[in-house]
């Protein structure tokens, strides 16, 4: 283990003492904490009361009353009239900064995922109960899908959804679709849980999703996750059904893997372990 020295000790002619030197795996127990609760009132919708937040995080209450206070303070979370605490204005330019550093990241590789099967490319996130769209490369053909990064979708209908809730414990799956109605977006839309909770168990085998007209008529998409990212990531394939259908997995999934297995290689190097 890494040593410091404590030079008064040393000084004063008796043996060094030896300080241990924080860990590099281990974390600061304050930044942690507050990091806890901001996701904690991401994943409740944006907002949360005291009460909520101790049952979730676990941590007594003159805790909680002070990183929050130092949150409010600094613009990171802001009190409502309901005495309730939401996610303040100071994360909005730290979450388009980081959204921008990652999608010009990402890019390079969905657009060899675009040269190589010549359809629009995308990255997603889960976002609380959704999913967030970080990176875009679009086709080449003058019909082509677009989605506007920065866009949130619902799980249940889209590629990127199902193969994000295919990366997660069934019970975690089923307790983030119950927060949802899971609207019909169009005819073809999986509404009922437990035919969706199958449908992810066929993802999870297979190693890829597909959305085939369950988000847009006439739009057919595939998707595969990207292995241990910090927050369950999908990349994901999509073009009208009359270039892509679900007889095209023989040709495009092995692709996606390939160039999802590239990016979570880069995930692991920049993440500290």
């Amino acid at each position: 283990m890494p040593v410091s020295i404590n030079a008064a000790t040393r000084d004063e002619g008796r043996p060094p003492a030896v300080t241990p030197e924080p860990s590099a795996h281990r974390g600061v127990q304050s930044v942690e904490r507050v990091l806890d609760l901001l996701e904690l009132m991401a994943d409740s919708g944006g907002e949360i009361g005291l009460s909520q937040l101790a049952a979730e995080s676990g941590l007594p209450m003159p805790t909680i009353h002070r990183l929050i206070g130092t949150l409010v303070r600094r613009g990171y979370a802001r009190q409502l009239p309901s005495r309730r605490y939401a996610l303040g204005p100071r994360l909005v330019p730290l979450g388009e900064n980081a959204g921008r550093a990652l999608g010009a990241w990402a890019r390079p590789h969905l657009a060899q995922l675009v040269e190589e099967l010549g359809e629009t490319a995308n990255m997603a996130m889960l976002d609380g109960d959704m999913v967030v769209y970080v990176a875009q490369v679009p086709s080449r053909h003058s019909m082509r899908m677009f989605t506007e990064v920065g866009r949130r979708v619902h799980l249940h209908c889209t590629g990127v959804g199902k193969a994000v809730l295919a990366q997660l414990p069934g019970d975690d799956a089923r307790s983030l679709l119950g927060r949802s109605d899971l609207p019909a977006q169009t005819p073809r839309t999986i509404t009922d849980l437990d035919t969706l909770l199958a449908e992810l168990e066929l993802v999870r085998s297979r190693g890829y999703a597909v959305d085939d007209g369950e988000q847009e008529i006439g739009v057919c998409c595939f998707a595969v996750p990207v292995p241990d990212a910090p927050t369950p990531t999908a990349i994901s394939i999509s073009a009208p059904d009359t270039r892509l259908s679900t007889s095209s997995a023989e040709h495009v999934v092995p692709v996606m893997c390939r160039i999802a297995t590239v990016l979570a290689d880069e995930f692991s190097h920049a993440t500290p372990r």
